[in-house]
């Protein structure tokens, strides 16, 4: 992975893109996809994506989908003495919330704040989690007026402040915002593999970064309907179960640096699922499995039943604590999804279906 790569990389964690504000980070991440795609376009909420054309105008089209947003909170409520009570936005987790720096966008910029934390000497609760309606942000105001001369209004969204740190010279990356901001870097450094590898896919290859999946996977739906693909692999995050309390038993045997981990479960084709397989061995790249007993919380949910069905599987970056500002994903895993993903599309032909058939 070159520098210009983990610079893009940086720089793409560091803009805030909290659900429903996904813009700056789409343009940024179409600006360095676009040396390696035929076109690029986004819809009417944001979710954006490139294309890679094959020369047969026959083609089959794959899918490759990342989600761009990111949780957050937005301001529900400010008090007659300056403290701005907040809402979630997806599934941000309270009970680590108190005590962290805000990054909020009103209509001038960008405001910092702070989420209070009583100290535990006074607190009447000790160490019970709070509410989101406990929550409140501190701006350094004392009015409401105060606060809205910042430019901040009841709506207005932010998100931690917390950016990009290397572990362990660069083995692990910690961030917010790796899940799900992690993939689409995945997906522009897929398409950079190919162009730089000269590769010339049989399939056009959509590259797909969608907006709004941390609040009920809209975008991906918005997006399957329109572009009709004929096969479709969701990339997203999965818990990492290799640090400590965590149960195999219950939860899975998935752990940092041994690869992406490939979902088996009712959402998650079966056919696709044995090409990837079949690629990885090939190939010797790495690859766990999981299950879902159901679907898998992700966007393969929406892919896999737009329209008439289409077939679709969900591939996934271990990452341990997942939902807070300290995300920790391992650099290996990233590479190894991008080298399984460059294989799967060198290994799709143009005769190639993922359908079932009855073979009568």
């Amino acid at each position: 992975m070159n520098e210009q790569a983990l610079d893009f990389l940086s720089t793409l964690l560091d803009t805030p893109s909290p659900t429903g504000m996904e813009m700056d980070a789409q343009r940024l991440w179409a600006e360095y996809i676009k040396p390696f795609t035929d076109e690029q376009q986004c819809d009417a909420y944001g979710s954006t994506w490139a294309v890679l054309k094959s020369k047969n105008p026959n083609a089959p089209t794959l899918m490759l989908d990342a989600h761009a947003d990111e949780i957050g909170f937005s301001i529900r409520y400010i008090t007659d003495s300056g403290f701005a009570h907040v809402e979630r936005l997806g599934g941000s987790d309270v009970a680590i919330a108190r005590g962290r720096k805000l990054r909020f966008f009103g209509t001038d910029g960008e405001v910092i704040g702070v989420i209070g934390n009583t100290a535990i000497h006074i607190r009447d609760d000790g160490d019970k989690a709070p509410k989101v309606w406990d929550l409140y942000v501190d701006f350094g105001c004392d009015s409401r007026e105060e606060v809205e001369a910042l430019g901040l209004r009841v709506g207005d969204r932010g998100v931690y402040c917390d950016g990009p740190l290397m572990l362990n010279d660069g083995k692990r990356l910690v961030c917010r915002a790796l899940d799900d901001r992690l993939c689409g870097f995945i997906l522009a450094e897929t398409a950079r593999k190919l162009k730089e590898e000269g590769t010339e896919p049989e399939w056009n290859i959509v590259f797909a970064n969608t907006v709004q999946e941390e609040v009920g996977c809209i975008g991906a739906a918005m997006l399957t309907y329109r572009l009709r693909p004929d096969a479709a692999i969701c990339l997203d995050v999965t818990h990492a179960t290799d640090t400590p309390g965590l149960n195999a038993a219950r939860y899975g045997d998935v752990r940092l640096g041994k690869g992406a981990c490939l979902c088996f479960g009712p959402a998650c084709h079966p056919n696709i699922n044995a090409r990837l397989e079949l690629v990885a061995g090939e190939n010797n790249i790495p690859m766990q499995r999981e299950t879902s007993g159901r679907t898998t919380g992700t966007n393969t949910d929406q892919i896999f039943r737009s329209r008439s069905g289409v077939p679709a599987t969900n591939l996934s970056l271990p990452l341990r604590y997942m939902h807070s500002p300290v995300e920790t994903a391992d650099m290996t895993d990233v590479q190894s999804t991008i080298d399984l993903l460059a294989a799967f599309i060198r290994s799709l032909k143009v005769t190639d279906n993922f359908y079932h058939k009855l073979g009568l």
